[in-house]
């Protein structure tokens, strides 16, 4: 989870909310691929850190499928992130900070929770929740500061 941290402040860097994934193989330990947020950057509004590890994850191993690997990612996944990880059949999700207002996991829609969900990973939160909430809070509060997202001139 910490290397998920260090992807997220990445995002922050680049102006984007500091949400970082990564996808490992537990068995070996081996990263298979990361993602951090970035659908400002990428001007794609589903270039969320999880959607951006899955995809880098189906390609390094030539599946869709990531049956039996882990995906921790600092914030609690969205609806479209859940259903993404649902799809891709994610063995287990470990989610640092909750989200309240737009998780799809333990709030919202609660995605795996549904009947009509196909596949339900195992899913673990808190893991360093409180580093993941301060670094969101600290970039929203900044972004709310007077002048803050103006383009520079």
């Amino acid at each position: 989870m910490r290397q998920a941290l260090d992807l997220a402040q990445a995002a922050a860097d680049a102006g984007e909310a500091p949400i970082g994934a990564l996808i490992v193989d537990e068995a070996t330990g081996k990263v298979i691929a990361e993602g951090a947020n970035a659908p400002i950057s990428a001007c794609d509004p589903t270039a969320h850190a999880e959607i951006v590890a899955l995809r880098r994850a189906a390609q390094a191993l030539g599946n869709y499928r990531l049956t039996g690997l882990t995906l921790y990612v600092t914030l609690e996944p969205c609806p479209m992130c859940a259903g993404a990880i649902s799809h891709a059949r994610i063995g287990r999700v470990v989610f640092g900070a909750e989200d309240p207002k737009g998780g799809g996991v333990v709030h919202g829609p609660r995605v795996f929770d549904q009947p009509t969900c196909h596949w339900r990973p195992r899913v673990e939160g808190g893991l360093l929740a409180e580093g993941s909430a301060d670094m969101l809070r600290a970039f929203f509060r900044a972004r709310r500061k007077p002048g803050a997202g103006e383009p520079p001139s």
